[in-house]
């Protein structure tokens, strides 16, 4: 964690009432940069797992939104918020009696940002999913896997979630922010999961779009086609990563491996198999680790594949911050960095992810209701 100092989005508002990854992904980085971030959930989701990094940093309040008096509390807090973030299906704000025209009336600077699988409109918007399902739709799992016979590979990670979901709703929020300082008006931010990855399918687009070329799974340059931007099965059973795409770096790479001649054939058809077989059967004489002190020297784009461990206890994710450490319940618990830096107004994590409903009472007498008040909101079960 960084000293303290000035965050980008300091006094900055944040009603989050997303609860699955995406939204909290997304608020988590507002409040790494300053935001005060206040999550609101209603009392039957406590107790359900949550990520404790996506968490880290806010505030939480339990409030029960279909309570009269829960509603009012809601209100006011939206009166004084900067921005709103929901990610429930399509018409449920509405019919809660919290969707956009309506908050809108109430407070017109609020930003407010729905994210969606399928976003506010649309054939699909009315479909339910998750993250396999997102970048199913857009296209982009059938570009992952092996080969065209072989079923496609799910990814190891939540693409759409986090980059198709999570990052698109904070740059959006960004952007309407800045626009309110011009237009001094909020606007709604329409956040696709499925849209974001569709957004992220240039290479395989520009093929079709420009050559006519539908690219195959597992037949094309991102997919390991060729020997020169591949993984590696080495000696030790784990595995080395090539990416020596641009000409140098594959002339190079021939060179130390006394193929000299296949330097300006980087793109014929008919050597692939020959070149594919010298390759694993080269790397495959060696460890992954013995590889990469061998070639690393040489520019060639080579990198060890690593398992979470080795990448989160690496010399590069300490050097850079990318493990954060805050106190929970009188341990230690490690928590994701940040990883955006920015040289003046950094971002930090600064407050332990909040136990279920931790700051309710507080949010409350920052409304203005005295203790008395409280308690009896409490004993209807309202907070």
């Amino acid at each position: 964690m960084s000293a303290g100092g000035p965050r980008p989005l300091d006094g900055v508002r944040v009603l989050d009432l997303a609860r699955l990854y995406p939204g909290p992904f997304c608020s988590m980085l507002l409040a790494d940069f300053g935001a005060d971030v206040l999550c609101v959930e209603d009392r039957r989701y406590e107790g359900e797992p949550s990520m404790p990094s996506a968490m880290r940093g806010k505030r939480h309040a339990c409030l029960d939104l279909k309570r009269p008096e829960g509603r009012e509390i809601f209100l006011a807090l939206v009166d004084r918020a900067d921005v709103l973030l929901e990610g429930f299906r399509p018409g449920v704000t509405e019919r809660l009696g919290i969707g956009y025209e309506a908050l809108r009336a109430r407070n017109r600077r609020l930003v407010y940002c729905s994210v969606t699988g399928y976003g506010q409109t649309g054939p699909w918007r009315d479909l339910v999913g998750h993250d396999l399902n997102y970048v199913a739709m857009a296209g982009l799992l059938d570009q992952t896997g092996s080969g065209p016979d072989a079923p496609p590979a799910i990814p190891g990670t939540q693409l759409a979630d986090v980059a198709g979901g999570g990052m698109q709703a904070a740059l959006g929020i960004l952007l309407a922010l800045h626009a309110r300082e011009r237009t001094g008006e909020g606007q709604h931010v329409d956040v696709s999961m499925t849209d974001g990855v569709m957004g992220m399918m240039g290479y395989a687009t520009t093929f079709w779009w420009m050559a006519g070329q539908k690219l195959e799974r597992g037949r094309s340059m991102l997919t390991g086609r060729y020997p020169w931007y591949r993984t590696y099965r080495c000696a030790d059973g784990r595995y080395l990563s090539i990416g020596a795409v641009e000409r140098r770096f594959w002339t190079v790479l021939c060179g130390h491996f006394g193929r000299p001649a296949w330097a300006p054939l980087q793109h014929d058809e008919a050597l692939l198999a020959e070149m594919h077989a010298f390759f694993e059967a080269r790397f495959g004489s060696k460890s992954r680790d013995a590889w990469f002190e061998e070639l690393r020297p040489l520019a060639v784009c080579v990198a060890p594949v690593l398992d979470v461990e080795e990448a989160f206890e690496s010399e590069h994710a300490r050097a850079r911050g990318l493990v954060a450490e805050v106190e929970v319940d009188g341990r230690r618990q490690k928590l994701l960095g940040v990883p955006l830096k920015l040289s003046a107004t950094p971002g930090r994590v600064e407050r332990r992810p909040p136990r279920f409903g931790e700051h309710t009472d507080e949010v409350l007498r920052e409304l203005g209701h005295p203790p008395a008040a409280i308690a009896a909101l409490r004993a209807k079960g309202v907070v």
